[in-house]
C-alpha cells in the first residue's frame, strides 16, 4: 500500500473504529482519499487539543494553543500551494487535488478550531451550529467531494449528516467538556432550565443539564432526517457507507436518552450488535432511496436548517444562518 495511505489507515484505525469500519464499505479508491482526508483533520484536532489519536500527548511542552493553530493553519495552506511534505498534509494535498476539494473547506475547518481556540461562547442554537458546521459539518462536504458530488443541495445534505454527528458528540461529551471549560450546549438555553454556565458540570445540575442536551438531540434528529435524503445521490457503495454511519452515531444519542440523568456516568457507546444491525439497515436504507427516488416533497424536510452559503463555490464565503422556530425549539 502507498505509505501515505497505510499512515492515514493506522491513524484512523486507532483514532475512530466506528469511522474505520464503515470506510470498509467504500470501494478501494474512494477508502484510500477517505482514510488520507481523516488522517489530517484528526492531526489538526489533535493538535490544538495537545492529543495525539484522541489520547493525551506524551510531551507536556507543546507551544500555547494560539501558536498551535497558526501552525496548522499554515501548513494547511501551503500543503494546499503544494510545499509540504509532511505525510498528514500530504495527504491533504493529495485529496484536494485529486477530487477538486475548494480551498475554503479546509480553511473553514480550521475556523472552527479558532472558535476553540478563542473560547467564543454559544449563547444560542445558532452559535453551536455554526461551530458544528466549521468542525464537522464541513468535513462531510469534503468526504462527498470525495464520493463524487458536486450538488448543492446533496453538498447542503452532507454537512447536515456532519452537524448531527457533532451535535450528538456535544451531547456525548457534555460533562467532560464541562470539566476543562467547554460548554457547547446554548446558554440560553440553559438559563431556561436554571442552570449556571459555570455549573454545567456540577452533579445538583445533572437532571436539568440532561433536560437541555434531549432538546439539542431532538436538533439533531432533524439533521439526520434531512441526510437521509442525500443518500440516493451517492454511489451504491458510498451511500451504503454513510448510511450505516448515519445509523450507528444517531444510536449514540438514543443510548444517551435511555440513560436519563446518568447519560455521563460512563461514556455512551454503541454495542457490537447494534452496529451491526446499523450497517444492515443501512444497506436496505440505500436500496430503498435507490429504488424509490426521493419527491421533491422531501425538500421540505431542510427548511429551516442551517444552511452555509455559497455551498460548492471554491471562494471562501461568508456563513449564512436560516433558523425556523421548528429548528430552535
Amino acid at each position: 500500500m502507498d505509505p501515505i495511505v497505510a499512515l492515514s489507515r493506522e491513524r484512523i484505525e486507532i483514532g475512530s473504529k466506528s469511522f474505520a469500519g464503515a470506510a470498509r464499505l467504500f470501494d478501494p479508491d474512494t477508502r484510500a482519499s477517505a482514510y488520507m482526508l481523516y488522517a489530517w483533520c484528526r492531526y489538526c484536532d489533535d493538535v490544538i487539543d495537545g492529543q495525539e489519536l484522541g489520547f493525551p500527548a506524551a510531551s507536556a511542552a507543546e507551544p500555547a494553543m494560539p501558536e498551535r493553530l497558526y501552525r496548522i493553519d499554515r501548513q494547511t495552506r501551503e500543503a494546499m500551494a503544494g510545499r509540504s511534505d509532511e505525510p498528514v498534509f500530504e495527504a491533504l494535498a493529495r485529496v484536494t487535488q485529486k477530487h477538486e476539494i475548494p480551498e475554503r473547506h479546509p480553511l473553514e475547518l480550521i475556523d472552527g478550531f479558532r472558535i476553540d481556540v478563542e473560547r467564543r461562547p454559544f449563547l444560542t442554537l445558532d452559535d453551536t451550529l455554526t461551530y458544528s458546521y466549521h468542525v464537522a459539518g464541513v468535513v462531510g462536504v469534503m468526504m462527498a467531494y470525495v464520493m463524487g458530488v458536486r450538488e448543492r443541495e446533496t453538498l447542503n445534505r452532507a454537512s447536515d449528516l456532519g452537524i448531527a454527528f457533532q451535535l450528538t458528540n456535544i451531547a456525548r461529551d457534555v460533562i467532560g467538556d464541562a470539566a476543562v471549560g467547554r460548554v457547547y450546549l446554548p446558554e440560553d438555553w440553559l438559563v431556561e432550565a436554571g442552570v449556571p454556565i459555570s455549573e454545567v458540570g456540577d452533579v445538583r445540575h445533572r437532571a436539568d443539564v440532561f433536560g437541555v442536551t434531549e432538546r439539542l438531540l431532538d436538533v439533531a434528529d432533524r439533521y439526520y432526517e434531512s441526510a437521509e435524503h442525500g443518500i440516493a445521490d451517492l454511489p451504491m457503495r458510498a451511500g451504503w457507507a454513510i448510511a450505516a454511519a448515519r445509523n450507528v452515531y444517531r444510536d449514540i444519542g438514543n443510548v444517551i436518552r435511555a440513560r436519563g440523568p446518568q447519560a455521563w456516568d460512563e461514556r455512551a457507546v454503541v454495542s457490537k450488535q447494534r452496529k451491526l444491525l446499523g450497517v444492515a439497515g443501512g444497506g436496505l436504507k440505500v436500496l430503498q432511496h435507490k429504488i424509490m427516488r426521493p419527491s421533491n416533497a422531501d425538500a421540505e424536510i431542510r427548511r429551516g436548517l442551517w444552511t452555509a452559503d455559497d455551498l460548492g463555490s471554491p471562494s471562501r464565503q461568508s456563513i449564512g444562518l436560516v433558523t425556523t422556530q421548528a429548528a430552535a425549539s
